[in-house]
């Protein structure tokens, strides 16, 4: 005899072990927002907007197409000399951070905007001032080294730094949501293995099912009245 089982013995298995889900859920949830609101640092980001000059030609002062181009294309090599050692070593120097060069090469990131020469220069701290305060230094040194390495015409700041007022990081709400769904799942895929490891026998219907014997009577449950 195959064994089957319909939705409604489910919904009676998640109805006997509600309790066993509501616990597992609130754990999860409760540890999610303690780890969000207090264990966590949170994470400032802020960012600079700059545009590097390149030195036009003395025989042509009209900006045609492919200086345009060349410039859009020359975005990612300044991008890099945004984040050597020449720049990023003197921001530490002059900021007195205390910190090595690879830990600030991981704070920064640095992107072009999509078909502009501007690129845009991210920082990212838990301390939010000190976030503002790298974000603005680096194209103050960046200026220097890209005009000695590329013989750039000059570097325009379009977009200063300013300090971020809320953190990026941790989405609390997020992360509270996240373990109050996946608290959920665990509790339902614990009870559905209690369930599966439980080969007791209870009801009539267990008989039927595990046994295939036929049940010939039922003596129901009664509660003898008080005297």
């Amino acid at each position: 005899m195959e064994e089957t089982i319909d939705l409604r013995e489910y919904f009676d298995i998640i109805r006997k072990r509600f309790l066993i889900i509501m616990i597992i859920t609130a754990t999860t949830t409760f540890i999610s927002a303690i780890v969000s609101f207090f264990a966590l640092d949170p994470l400032y980001e802020t960012s600079t907007t700059l545009m590097v000059n390149k030195a036009k030609n003395e025989e042509s002062s009209i900006i045609n197409y492919q200086d345009v181009m060349l410039n859009q294309k020359l975005v990612v090599t300044y991008g890099e000399i945004s984040k050597s050692r020449a720049v990023l070593g003197k921001v530490i120097d002059d900021l007195g951070l205390d910190m090595e060069y690879e830990e600030l090469y991981e704070k920064i990131t640095v992107s072009p905007v999509k078909d502009t020469e501007i690129m845009k220069i991210k920082v990212q701290d838990t301390d939010s001032n000190l976030a503002k305060k790298i974000a603005n230094k680096i194209p103050q040194v960046f200026t220097q080294e890209v005009i000695r390495i590329t013989k750039a015409d000059s570097v325009q700041v379009i977009d200063y730094a300013k300090v971020p007022k809320n953190p990026i990081k941790p989405k609390k709400m997020l992360n509270i949501a996240i373990a109050f769904v996946l608290g959920i799942m665990i509790g339902l895929f614990v009870v559905f293995l209690i369930e599966y490891m439980d080969n007791t026998i209870k009801t009539a219907q267990d008989i039927e099912r595990h046994l295939e014997l036929p049940v010939m009577g039922v003596i129901p449950e009664f509660q003898e009245e008080a005297k």
